[in-house]
Order: C-alpha cells, then structure tokens, then sequence
C-alpha cells in the first residue's frame, strides 16, 4: 500500500494533537506534508520536528520569524509558510492525499472548501464549515469528485452505522431518523435557575472529554449539539424532522440510526476522538487507534434523556435555524463565537450566550448564500451584531 500524504490544519489542538497520535502509530500507511497553528509556535515546531512534516504553517503572519527560529534551534528542516492564504496553499498542493480539517470555528472555511475543490479526502472535524456553508460544500464535493467523512464523534458514527447510497436521500434507504447523542455537559442535571453564577472554569470541565475552551462551553451550553444537527443535514442529506437528539451522559453510544423496520443501529466506543479520527484516516479499511477497549460488562447502565430546552434554548434555537435556511446558520454560529468568547472573559454570564445568539438572530436579516464571498460578508456582519448584543449586556 503506498504511504498517503496527511496535512493536518489545526494540528495544535485537541483534535490535531490526537490525529498526530494516530498517524505515528501507523508510519508504514501514512506521512505528514503540513502541520498548521495559528499562533502556537513552540508546539507547532516541536510536531513538524517528531512528524518530519514538509512545511509548517503559522496562520498568523506576525508569528512566521519566530517560527522559523524555533524550527532551527530543534534543527527542523520543514519549510515556514505563513498568513491564511498558506492554509489554502496547503490544502490543495498535490503531495497532499488526505486533509484533516480541525481549525476550530470559521476561520477554517476558506482552506476546508479549498481542500474540497482540490478534490481531497476531506476528514471534517471543523463542524463550524458545515454548519455555515453546507451547501456549498455538498455541491463542491460532487463537482470536484471529493469524499467528505466526518470525524465528530457523533456524526462518524452516523456515518459507520448509515449504508453506504445515504446520499441518495435517507427514506430511500429505509432510514426514518438520525438520532445524535449529547453527553449533557458538565451541567446535565441542573435547573436554569443554579446556572446563573456558572464561572468559565465550570463550564470548561466536560465529565467525559478533553476538549478545548470554546468547545467545552458549547458542550455546556448544547448548542454545540445545536451546531451538529445543522452539520447532520448537511452531511446526510437529512431533513430537519429526521434528525433527534438524546441525552446519554456516558458518552459511550455516539449516535443511533432509526430505521423504519423498527431497528435502530447504534456506534459504541469510549469517549476518544482517536477512534473517529483512526476511522475516517483508514476508511474503508479499519487501524489501531491506541484506544482503550470498551467493556460492557463493566458498565453499570447506559441511560438516555429527552434534552430540557428550557434550561438549555440553543438547542431549539439551532431548530429553529435550520427551518429558517439560507443565512441563519451562519448568524447563528458567529453569533456564537462571539458570545462564548465574551463568556470565556467574563464579560456575560453563561446563560446570556443564547441570548446573545437570539438577538443577533432578530438583528439581522435573512439572504440567500450562493458563493463563499457572501458567506464571509454574512459572518462579518453577524459578528458585529453580536458584539453589539454583548455591549448592552454589560
């Protein structure tokens, strides 16, 4: 089997520090041409050192001396691109076969879809370009003939347990409903009311992953299983009533398809993103992901909630966005960004970011997206709304 070039954009973080992971386990199959940071240059350069990675790439262009200073003193020969233009550059350049999206948020659209058009092997860990430009990348996939496989843990798991002609519209493959689990967060059994004093601190500690910041609080709040039912339509060719979500605070049932025989189809594993991501890396074919076996013995019970949407409102929010279609999406998840920020600095209270979203949402006007310059216009323009909601909070 030949060695299939990997680049890896967002490989300081949770999900790129864990593709490494995988990656080194398996040197024969794989090789690393790009590793990506935005400004994390000390680990950026000790990974494309251990990885021998081609280039490294600082997407914040003020960081590039600094990296190349610290790529010669480990005497890493991996040449230094920079700036965002860099991402797209290495996401379409021919060594590369396979592309790990893991840039957290917008900022990863542009170098994600670029990868699509490039015709790669997409592995989508960044819901966010999904959630935002769905369409677009559906439609760029079939023109440039590129797989897309997700590697949220939920949605791979979907996409194990789905047949393989989904596409074609999920009733023509007897699938009534897609039934995404969320862990609940750190806050699954408290009222609205114990939420009011919640500190960043709590909201970053998630009972059963190692996530980063911005994630955790999306946990917390459950719209980040708000941000995935948008991905899941997307993904799946879902319509909005074909999608559920369950609360399983285990976190060991990642997702379940319902079909309409009266089976339901479920992934189980432990919580470890190695395992989705050794998944889409090998897919078809099947690696060690250096993943602790899951033993069902040894579990007391698996238990399953119906979401409260009144403690947590995004979730019915994201509903109500993908009803809505065209831009809404992307208001709803720059609307986000900017209040979870907000959040992280103490500037609003935990239970203002979906009030920060809702009015950001009521703030701006609804417009159909057709190319990626309107989709960034969109996001801009609901990034400044939501400052503005944030402001009058304070």
């Amino acid at each position: 089997m030949l060695s299939q070039g990997i680049t890896v954009l967002g490989s300081t973080g949770s999900i790129g520090t864990n593709t490494l992971d995988v990656l080194a386990r398996h040197p024969d199959r794989f090789h690393v041409v790009a590793l990506s940071a935005h400004s994390n240059v000390t680990r950026l350069a000790e990974q494309c050192l251990q990885h021998h990675a081609r280039y490294a790439v600082i997407s914040n262009p003020t960081r590039a001396i600094e990296l190349q200073s610290a790529l010669d003193q480990l005497q890493c020969k991996a040449e230094v691109l920079a700036g965002r233009d860099a991402l797209s550059t290495i996401a379409r350049m021919h060594e590369t076969d396979v592309v790990m999206a893991a840039i957290v948020g917008a900022a990863g659209l542009e170098p994600t879809l670029h990868a699509v058009q490039a015709g790669k092997r997409l592995l989508l860990a960044n819901k966010e370009a999904m959630v935002i430009a769905g369409e677009l990348f559906r439609k760029a996939a079939v023109e440039y003939d590129a797989t897309i496989i997700p590697v949220d843990s939920e949605h791979n798991a979907l996409f194990q347990v789905l047949p393989e002609n989904f596409a074609n519209g999920l009733e023509s493959v007897g699938v009534e409903r897609l039934i995404l689990t969320a862990s609940g967060g750190p806050f699954l059994h408290r009222s609205r009311d114990s939420l009011q004093n919640i500190t960043p601190e709590e909201a970053c500690n998630h009972p059963n992953w190692d996530m980063g910041r911005k994630i955790s609080v999306d946990s917390a709040t459950l719209i980040n299983k708000g941000l995935e039912i948008i991905e899941a339509r997307w993904l799946f060719n879902a319509r909005t009533d074909q999608i559920d979500v369950i609360v399983h605070p285990q976190s060991i049932v990642h997702s379940m398809v319902a079909y309409r025989d009266g089976s339901v189809l479920a992934q189980l594993g432990m919580p470890d993103m190695r395992t989705p991501i050794a998944h889409a890396l090998a897919w078809p074919d099947r690696i060690e992901a250096g993943v602790k076996r899951l033993n069902l013995t040894a579990l007391n019970k698996l238990e399953f909630y119906p979401p409260k949407l009144d403690s947590f409102p995004g979730l019915a929010l994201a509903y109500q966005v993908l009803e809505t279609g065209h831009n809404a999406p992307v208001i709803f998840n720059a609307a986000n960004e900017v209040a979870v920020e907000a959040f992280l600095q103490e500037r609003i209270s935990f239970l203002q970011i979906p009030s920060v979203v809702s009015a950001t949402l009521d703030g701006c006007e609804t417009g159909k997206i057709d190319r990626l310059d309107e989709v960034l216009e969109y996001d801009r323009l609901a990034r400044n709304t939501a400052c503005k909601a944030v402001n009058l909070l304070q």
